[in-house]
């Protein structure tokens, strides 16, 4: 999964005339969380709001989430792409265009907007690129996919905040992160959701940059 020549020729990104197909069907899926006991399809209580978080490796991203207070409940799959209802295999060759992200749903009277932003910048390394650490492909980007206009400038400006502060932190690579409304949401399969809580000694390749987000908690 984790070795680079499995992902020879994969930092390029796909079109969408070029990318494979995908189904009809969504993938099977058990909806509730395993730690929690949530249902991780929704409906969810109207007061919630959703966004999508891509850090790399989506394992040890969800891990962060689901044990925030304020996280009502959490979910990995593919966003950012072309491909419909994809399979890990598939978005492994970089011919979907998917990134691995975390569905977060967060109860904004109990955690802000900004304490969620706060653990994405600091917890990863936003500067890489078609990559994270010794994950390297476009499925390991990245990115940040809003569910409202609010959000989107929100995230934007979060991301110019950090970008100076990674400067004055004598970090002067540019931030990679795509920013952008989302276009659809697919669940991974049902052995990916809460990984770690299932294998806690699996893998995690999570790594910040050492510069903490200027975001008040």
């Amino acid at each position: 999964m984790f070795l680079t020549d499995m992902f020879r020729n994969k930092t390029d990104m796909i079109t969408a005339e070029k990318a494979l197909p995908g189904r009809d069907e969504p993938l099977s899926l058990s909806p509730d969380h395993f730690v929690s006991g949530v249902n991780m399809v929704g409906p969810h209580p109207e007061e919630m709001e959703v966004i999508y978080l891509g850090m790399g490796c989506f394992w040890g991203a969800e891990r962060i989430f689901w044990q925030m207070d304020g996280v009502y409940v959490t979910a990995v799959g593919y966003a950012g792409g072309f491909t419909k209802n994809p399979t890990y295999n598939e978005t492994c060759t970089g011919q979907t265009g998917h990134a691995e992200v975390v569905k977060i749903v967060y109860d904004p009277a109990e955690i802000s907007l900004d304490v969620i932003l706060k653990e994405f910048w600091e917890q990863h390394d936003p500067t890489q690129g078609m990559r994270q650490g010794n994950d390297i492909g476009t499925t390991y980007r990245s990115a940040i996919y809003t569910t409202s206009d609010a959000q989107l400038e929100h995230v934007k400006n979060s991301r110019d905040n950090f970008q100076k502060a990674l400067k004055q932190g004598g970090h002067h690579a540019k931030i990679t992160t795509e920013i952008a409304p989302l276009n659809a949401f697919y669940f991974a399969e049902d052995y990916h959701q809460q990984y770690l809580a299932k294998n806690p000694d699996g893998y995690c390749g999570l790594r910040g940059t050492g510069v903490s987000c200027p975001i008040p908690r």
